[in-house]
């Protein structure tokens, strides 16, 4: 019996709390075959991003190419595309497959403070690849700088949820975990809708590769045939349940616990 496959599209990070490591993880718990396509290497820790190699985005298309020439890919997300050759090339070979339901994670800085993305390139993300998105996954730093609007609680935060949506993706969800509050709140504009996801705030330092974890659940979700909002709510449990049981791996903030759901139901 065969299983969903979700991919990613992203950098790889040595200490496996965030990118294609932590998607693939992610992608597993959630019940599905994760495949991936490397669009740079990084050499990083939980203190900091010491260097980052881009791949040459003809092999990132090759990459993609193979997978799809052998593997029924049900959906994909991108997460650190790193330079302006890789995000056109991703967004010319997506283009031709509407098909699969794409989920876009702007990833720009680590959580680190390393740059992720060049200088200019964050034109051709909005440009290019948001039209193509089902969902665009941007926390309120990122979203801030895509709408450049200042995000300090719900209400800016749907304003922004609604003027990214006019940039092309079909639907937005903003992150809230960065906002000081009580609660953590997602909002997502969807179908000319405002829904929310309000949690209870985990109190951790470890989240390194929070993001991450999230918008790969969200893929998860959609690629077992989920609705969106259905999917968004699984994967705001899964992050909760996996902040819940963060470690430590290093002298700076730990990753999430992406095995959570399968260390509980062993239990």
């Amino acid at each position: 019996m065969g299983r969903k496959v979700a991919l990613t599209i992203a950098g790889s990070d040595p200490s496996a709390g965030a990118g294609i490591q932590a998607d693939i993880k992610t992608f597993a718990a959630m019940g599905v075959y994760g495949v991936s396509v490397i669009t740079a290497l990084t050499a990083q820790n939980s203190l900091k991003v010491k260097d980052v190699l881009a791949v040459q985005p003809d092999f990132v298309t090759t990459q993609l190419e193979t997978l799809f020439e052998d593997i029924p890919i049900a959906a994909a997300k991108t997460g650190m595309l790193y330079d302006m050759g890789v995000i056109l090339a991703v967004a010319k070979f997506m283009g031709n497959r509407q098909d699969v339901k794409l989920v876009v994670d702007p990833v720009m800085v680590s959580s680190t403070g390393g740059a992720l993305l060049k200088a200019g390139a964050a034109k051709a993300l909005v440009m290019d690849l948001f039209p193509l998105a089902h969902l665009v996954t941007p926390n309120i730093t990122e979203a801030s700088t895509l709408v450049n609007i200042k995000i300090h609680d719900e209400s800016s935060m749907e304003e922004a949820a609604v003027k990214i949506a006019r940039l092309g993706p079909a639907n937005v969800l903003v992150k809230g975990g960065h906002l000081v509050d009580k609660d953590a709140v997602d909002v997502l504009f969807a179908d000319g809708e405002i829904f929310k996801f309000r949690k209870p705030r985990v109190e951790t330092n470890h989240t390194h590769g929070t993001g991450c974890a999230l918008s790969a659940a969200i893929t998860a979700g959609l690629a077992l045939g989920r609705d969106l909002v259905m999917a968004i709510e699984d994967a705001e449990k899964y992050i909760t349940l996996a902040l819940q049981s963060a470690y430590s791996v290093g002298a700076g903030p730990g990753p999430v616990n992406h095995m959570a759901p399968l260390e509980r139901d062993k239990k």
